[in-house]
């Protein structure tokens, strides 16, 4: 029981959700809901982390507190898998890329090295001022 209230106490932390728990769930927002829903898998404890769209619904400050707690749990051992299709967010925090299509891998290879090759698979690399944006200029968490 001291191990879960410990775990809860970490993730409520980690994502900043202190102010939703004592909140009914109905009056929360998407984004609320999904960071909840985050810090619900973070209490279990898990070594492996498998997101799917873990951004939608979420506000620029919500993105950025996820992305906070993920690169902190990366650094503290997990392993995290995130299927987006906003590489824009997770491409410069990521050791690798893997490119799905039709449920067949048709890409996997070190970050920088796939966003050379992304729009061959029809996924926009991002761009600023018509020039293709360098990986470590692709963070969130300046």
């Amino acid at each position: 029981k001291d191990e879960i209230e410990k775990r809860f106490k970490y993730a409520v932390k980690l994502l900043e959700l202190e102010k939703v728990l004592k909140q009914r769930p109905r009056s929360l927002s998407g984004g609320e809901k999904r960071k909840l829903a985050i810090a619900g898998v973070l209490v279990m404890n898990p070594q492996i982390i498998i997101l799917d769209e873990p951004f939608a619904n979420l506000d620029y400050p919500a993105v950025v507190q996820v992305l906070k707690a993920l690169t902190k749990l990366q650094k503290e051992g997990s392993t995290i898998i995130v299927a987006t299709h906003e590489i824009e967010k997770v491409a410069f925090h990521a050791n690798s890329m893997i490119i799905l299509e039709n449920g067949t891998v048709v890409l996997q290879d070190r970050c920088e090295k796939a966003l050379e090759k992304v729009a061959e698979f029809g996924i926009r690399r991002p761009v600023a001022n018509s020039k293709p944006i360098a990986l470590e200029d692709l963070t969130w968490l300046k």
